[in-house]
């Protein structure tokens, strides 16, 4: 089964770090996030790879295309044009098919444009968040369900600490640290998703998020997987530095590979 990887966007939220690069060569702990959400899948056995290209999308294939070199160490013999790798500093055996999916189209345009690409039913995230979501799990709710699609659904953290306090005497009885937010479930990504979804997307202009997802709900076809562990998204350079913080502490919970 083929992960798709929306990795097009602007990243405007977070314009200090994409002005330079794709969100989703964003780093953290050294590495991209995107590289993060392709060890994750991996581990579950993902290892091909769609990767929908927009904005800045040329460095998204140098990237790819020198993955070798860049964690390798090398002899560079420029009399002879040649390289020596030494050292090769992490091995992968990825198949990964970059598709340039136009700088302005929206994230229904983009699935539309790697339509050829896709011959069964296949996976779907977005380049910008990371959970320790059980892919195994969620293929074969998946199928179980024999629904067109199914969205991985998350209680993303409130922003803020709560405090706990004694109603009789307003003192402070204990903090709690980023507790779940209202209670409501969000989309977070993590898709699985039949082929036949393409029927639901029009042209460069649409959102996935909307009509379609909205279509496929109204004939009973959209069904929610309850993702009760880790989710966060990378939306600002403040969660960029929260999960850099996680990494750099060894206590990043996406993190299920050695």
């Amino acid at each position: 089964m083929k992960l798709v990887i929306l990795a097009g966007g602007q990243g405007t939220r977070i314009s200090e770090e994409s002005i330079l690069r794709p969100k989703p060569l964003i780093e953290i702990g050294g590495m991209p996030i995107i590289w993060h959400i392709m060890k994750i899948y991996s581990f579950f056995g993902i290892k091909d790879f769609i990767i929908c290209c927009g904005y800045k999308g040329y460095l998204l294939k140098e990237y790819f295309a020198n993955y070798s070199l860049h964690l390798s160490d090398v002899t560079i013999d420029i009399s002879k044009n040649s390289i020596d790798f030494h050292r090769k500093g992490s091995s992968v055996d990825w198949k990964i098919t970059l598709v340039d999916t136009g700088e302005n189209t929206l994230t229904g345009g983009r699935i539309l444009r790697i339509k050829n690409y896709i011959k069964e039913d296949f996976l779907l995230t977005y380049g910008d968040g990371v959970g320790n979501i059980n892919i195994k799990q969620l293929i074969r709710y998946h199928k179980l369900s024999r629904k067109t699609a199914t969205m991985t659904v998350v209680q993303p953290q409130g922003r803020f600490g709560a405090v706990d306090i004694d109603k009789k005497n307003n003192l402070v009885k204990k903090f709690s640290e980023k507790p779940k937010g209202d209670g409501s479930w969000v989309n977070g990504g993590f898709f699985v998703l039949k082929k036949d979804i393409f029927k639901y997307l029009k042209d460069d202009s649409t959102i996935w998020e909307k009509e379609p997802l909205e279509k496929i709900s109204k004939k009973s076809q959209l069904i929610a997987y309850h993702h009760h562990g880790f989710w966060h998204p990378m939306d600002t350079v403040r969660d960029k530095n929260y999960l850099d913080s996680l990494w750099l502490l060894k206590k990043a919970p996406w993190k299920l590979w050695k």
